[in-house]
């Protein structure tokens, strides 16, 4: 299974990069798999700033709003009752739940291969073999995205960040750059077009590449 390769000038390269077809070639897409590494990701990685407050923390409430008997209304002890505008509320966050998911990591590599083999599928994946900046200016790897026809929200895979290249594509909004060992499935799905590197490239299929076990079989 080869895809078309780029040098890193944005020109086509005349051996097309080889992919991994136990990594890239994956007929039928576990999507189910996929929705759950997903909603993982965004759980884990939520924030729990919501936190109300209860009858007992709001202010005020000191005072019996009127006397128990002979006013016509219905009898009430504090302004904090929950029912009442400013009161307390009734099991509401208290900024101490734990939304986590976890998804154990033989299933985290599954699902790596099945969004990248579904994005293969939609000829989404571009391989360069090497992505060098020398200087620091947005425009130069703009040129070299819309020279290799690369549109859209773009993940770009590398091996490692240098500085050039991180403050070269920061001010760039469709841009993001993640090193292949930080490779996640809400990145691969939400992206529209995936760039990797040759060197990326190594790093994913040494990782993704399933580990096939052998029964030791004996004659006798």
């Amino acid at each position: 299974m080869s895809t078309p390769t780029y040098t890193k000038t944005g020109t086509k390269a005349t051996t097309p990069a080889k992919l991994n077809p136990a990594i890239f070639g994956i007929s039928e897409i576990n999507h189910q798999l996929l929705h759950q590494t997903y909603d993982a990701y965004l759980a884990n990685g939520r924030n729990n700033l919501a936190n109300t407050k209860t009858r007992g923390e709001v202010r005020g409430g000191g005072k019996k709003p009127w006397r128990q008997k002979g006013t016509g209304r219905a009898r009430v002890g504090s302004r904090r009752t929950p029912i009442w505008r400013g009161g307390g509320i009734i099991f509401g966050p208290t900024g101490s739940e734990n939304y986590s998911k976890k998804v154990n990591i033989k299933a985290k590599r599954s699902a790596l291969r099945h969004a990248l083999s579904a994005a293969n599928q939609d000829n989404e994946i571009h391989i360069i073999e090497e992505l060098s900046i020398k200087n620091i200016k947005t425009s130069e790897i703009n040129n070299l995205l819309n020279k290799i026809d690369i549109k859209g929200y773009t993940l770009i895979v590398t091996d490692n960040l240098n500085k050039e290249l991180v403050l070269s594509s920061r001010n760039l909004a469709n841009v993001k750059i993640i090193q292949a060992k930080y490779l996640n499935v809400a990145r691969l799905l939400d992206a529209d077009s995936i760039l990797i590197t040759k060197p990326a490239l190594q790093i994913i299929d040494q990782w993704l590449t399933p580990v096939t076990t052998k029964k030791d079989v004996r004659n006798g």
